[in-house]
């Protein structure tokens, strides 16, 4: 369990920021400027803050009043930078044995073939950084990162230089890496896409401040909360199973607990499971059991919360067997006499769901 409560002063910029992380992937998100890289530079000791304390279990890394401030080098924790930061006159196999050596004796299940099969990077330890593409690049920073068996791994925004193809390759590989190796991962990054697909936990930050910390699923349908999880683009995740592939009209079917949940053609195979990402925005609502209309996804539920949003909206939280957030103008929700225990249906479009991108991951 990581435990941070700290204070730093930086000129007017004022960072307070108090969470809790365990075993599994917690992401810290916000917009620019938010503090996030800062607090990840705190952990790892690369900065030191006025006041507070960070602990790893019983082991504190720093606390003011005890005047202790463990050196980088010893705080157990691994760091990929958003720049792959490799060592240009070492070759793949050098870089990855330079993170082993930060820590030789240390017992623990991460060991060099694990990481190498893990990131598939058997094939390029002889290859030296200038030869490989970003993505390569990324996945061998994260492989010294690993080698040096850390207790905590922090990610500072490490797909913000790579395109979707690359992302969605590395996306599930990050995924891994908590079952893999039961490491406590904080992660950081201004992508609603990536951490709605990646999180387990959340902690949203604003201006220095957190703002609220837990599991992603509650803080992301909490909607006092939709200014900090994405604005326009905030919504809900789900989690799904694929029970079909339907060719000729290039679907997949997946079950929910809601039901039966369309989307285009995905490459999951039937019996796997996704998180799906949906957002507000795209969600409708009807009165009444829709009647020949072209949305495939349509969900009977009922009104659990409801708040004014900007620019003349309207924002739901709907329980339909699972929790589903939308967003509709203010208009609407009065000409449909909408309040809290109010019965509706919702309807989702199949196609708002980009499976090529990252609405959709495999879990």
């Amino acid at each position: 369990m990581l435990d941070v409560d700290i204070h730093k002063s930086l000129g007017d910029f004022q960072l307070d920021a108090s969470f809790t992380a365990a075993a599994g992937l917690t992401a810290i998100f916000g917009p620019s400027g938010a503090g996030k890289t800062t607090v990840a530079k705190i952990l790892a000791g690369l900065e030191t803050p006025d006041t507070g304390h960070i602990r790893i279990d019983d082991h504190i890394l720093y606390d003011d009043n005890r005047n202790i401030n463990v050196p980088p080098h010893k705080r157990d924790i691994g760091f990929v930078f958003q720049e792959h930061r490799l060592f240009p006159h070492y070759s793949v196999r050098g870089n990855l044995l330079y993170g082993a050596s930060r820590n030789p004796s240390r017992d623990h299940p991460i060991t060099f073939d694990a990481v190498t099969d893990l990131l598939g990077l058997a094939a390029l330890l002889d290859r030296r950084p200038h030869t490989l593409s970003l993505g390569e690049k990324q996945r061998v920073a994260i492989g010294r990162a690993l080698m040096s068996k850390p207790n905590v791994l922090i990610m500072d925004e490490p797909l913000s230089s790579l395109d979707t193809a690359r992302k969605q390759d590395i996306m599930p590989l990050i995924k891994r890496l908590k079952g893999e190796f039961g490491l406590t991962i904080i992660y950081i990054s201004h992508s609603l896409a990536e951490i709605t697909q990646l999180a387990d936990n959340l902690v949203l930050m604003d201006r220095g401040q957190v703002k609220a910390a837990g599991p992603i699923s509650d803080l992301l349908n909490r909607l006092e909360l939709f200014p900090y999880t994405g604005g326009d683009d905030a919504g809900s995740i789900i989690d799904a199973k694929v029970v079909g592939h339907d060719r000729g009209y290039h679907l997949s079917e997946l079950e929910t607990a809601g039901g039966a949940f369309f989307i285009p053609a995905c490459h999951h195979e039937i019996g796997g499971h996704l998180r799906i990402r949906i957002r507000a925005r795209d969600v409708a609502l009807a009165s009444s059991e829709p009647k020949d209309v072209s949305i495939l996804n349509r969900f009977k539920g009922k009104v659990v919360d409801h708040r004014s949003g900007k620019s003349g909206m309207e924002e739901l939280l709907i329980d339909v067997g699972f929790l589903l957030t939308a967003r509709i103008t203010r208009k609407s929700f009065e000409k449909m006499n909408l309040r809290t225990g109010s019965d509706v249906w919702t309807l989702i479009k199949s196609v708002t769901i980009n499976t090529t991108e990252t609405d959709v991951l495999h879990l």
